[in-house]
């Protein structure tokens, strides 16, 4: 006998990358030598100092016990600290700052704590797969809005006001941009946060790559005027100090909107391992030289990254941002995802078909930075006889 499932996973998929990597470790098991340049899985380390205090920490008896559900003190004040000297942004340690495990969390915790069945989410046409996935998982429903490549990828606000927006209660937006690259404006935010009080939406901002590869300043939409209303910030740890199998993270907000999200999580887990909490605090205290060194590596790689996309003979903006290079396929490949297919299968590449991140993606892949100088180059000499026309 086997028991009914709930309803709710008639309409949920497993994730792409769930699906796929179990495919790609099917053929390597069978002895292909699979390069995946597809997975923004940071390979290079925390800096030193984060480890130290891992280990440091870890030995002391005293803290393998059950943590605060809203984190050790330590931890949201250099939060705060840091959020200042990143963003310009003045945040109460104890009211509006709420580590997560991780932000990926963050998505489900808000999204139960704000969304009734029936309610709506703007989710962007092309995006992160979990803002759509979460929303359709509690019974709310994903209204895809339109971004445009002439207008650099940003939600275009005036089409969007053409759509029924009286069942619309959150508003997902994710800048810089994953998958496209496109970087965060003062100019795009406020016109979102204008859009956000004149509908009543709650705006969260998804904010992890803005230390990757940003020649700007990085930007948060809480350094805005007026945002705090109507908007929470989701950060992260993983890509901006290399910890993304640590799971740390942090939604911020005023104080209304951290306390609701509170009342999900702290009946969702129990809370994060001190010494992990500790050497966060000493991760977030790293120097600008660290995080220099990280890019320089992330620019070198993405040179060859550049050499690798016109052996494919695909297109690309070089003023994207990230961890990632979002790049359009050349016409005779048809989609994204023959060319993705035929890599894998011919040419034992993995790259990311631009279609998972929504329709509009169909044209477009997505090559990761975080893969080693010479894995990139073995991509190079794989490529050497391709031809785009005879794939």
């Amino acid at each position: 006998m086997i028991i009914d499932t709930a309803e709710r996973l008639k309409t949920t998929k497993e994730y792409y990358f769930s699906v796929k990597l179990q495919e790609v470790r099917r053929l390597m098991a069978q002895g292909r030598d699979i390069i995946n340049i597809a997975i923004g899985n940071p390979d290079m380390a925390p800096s030193q100092a984060t480890i130290d205090e891992l280990t440091k920490q870890a030995n002391k008896p005293e803290n393998h016990g059950y943590q605060p559900y809203r984190s050790i003190h330590e931890l949201r004040s250099e939060i705060s600290r840091w959020m200042n000297a990143t963003y310009d942004v003045n945040l109460d340690a104890d009211d509006e700052i709420l580590p997560l495990i991780g932000s990926k969390e963050g998505i489900t915790h808000i999204s139960l704590a704000f969304l009734n069945p029936g309610d709506e989410v703007l989710v962007p046409e092309l995006g992160y797969p979990a803002y759509s996935a979460v929303t359709e998982m509690i019974g709310g429903k994903s209204i895809r809005y339109p971004m445009t490549e002439d207008e650099g990828w940003k939600p275009d606000i005036g089409a969007i006001e053409q759509l029924d927006l009286s069942k619309v209660k959150i508003m997902w937006i994710n800048y810089p941009n994953m998958p496209t690259g496109a970087p965060a404006s003062v100019e795009m935010f406020e016109e979102i946060i204008a859009f956000a009080k004149k509908h009543k939406i709650l705006i969260c901002h998804d904010n992890p790559y803005s230390l990757v590869l940003n020649e700007g300043k990085p930007l948060s939409i809480l350094a805005v005027g007026g945002a705090k209303g109507v908007t929470v910030e989701l950060n992260s740890m993983s890509k901006s100090h290399n910890m993304a199998g640590w799971r740390i993270g942090w939604v911020a907000g005023q104080k209304d909107y951290i306390d609701a999200i509170l009342k999900i999580k702290s009946n969702v887990d129990s809370g994060m391992f001190k010494p992990m909490q500790l050497a966060a605090v000493e991760a977030l205290k790293s120097p600008a030289s660290w995080h220099r060194e990280r890019n320089d590596e992330y620019r070198k790689r993405r040179e060859i990254v550049y050499k690798i996309l016109e052996k494919l003979g695909c297109t690309w903006d070089h003023a994207q941002t990230g961890m990632f290079i979002w790049a359009k396929v050349n016409s005779a490949a048809e989609s994204s995802e023959r060319l993705s297919d035929y890599l894998l299968y011919r040419k034992n590449i993995f790259v990311t078909p631009g279609f998972i991140f929504g329709e509009k993606g169909q044209q477009y892949i997505r090559i990761s930075l975080c893969v080693k100088q010479d894995k990139l180059q073995e991509v190079l000499k794989r490529l050497s006889s391709f031809d785009v026309n005879k794939i």
